[in-house]
């Protein structure tokens, strides 16, 4: 062998060496991380039983109002997903430089953000509609 070829192949083994003797400090840290937090979490009665020591009272909402409070989530996640949309149609029509499948990529994009908004708006009309079939 070459006294070149050594010299590499020698600093190719000290790299490896070096990138395993890191992944394994980072596993161990890992490892002693997570078992550390186990332990604090087992370590602590009320954290294991939860029990509050009172009498536990269970109230039920009227149907009036677990239907208001499907509507405020229903139009809070419809509204989320709408806003996610339209950043992604933002991004890819920045980014599309000109070409033609990115730009309808993104007015696809558009496309559900509008539908998206639209249906977060019409969510109190729709949940009006079952409130009156359900008889509430």
């Amino acid at each position: 062998m070459s006294r070149c070829l050594r010299a590499r192949l020698r600093a190719q083994i000290h790299v490896l060496s070096t990138t395993l003797s890191t992944t394994a400090g980072r596993r161990t840290g890992r490892v002693v991380a997570h078992t550390a937090t186990v332990l604090l979490i087992l370590s602590v009665p009320a954290t294991a039983y939860a029990d509050t020591g009172g009498t536990v009272v269970l109230a039920a909402n009227t149907l009036p109002q677990v239907i208001a409070n499907m509507r405020t989530f229903l139009m809070g996640i419809l509204a989320a997903v709408a806003t996610l949309f339209l950043v992604l149609a933002g991004v890819y029509w920045a980014t599309a430089g000109g070409d033609p499948a990115q730009v309808d990529k993104a007015k696809g994009a558009l496309k559900n953000a509008l539908i998206g908004y639209g249906l977060a708006v019409l969510a109190p009309i729709l949940l009006q509609v079952v409130q009156g079939i359900v008889g509430g």
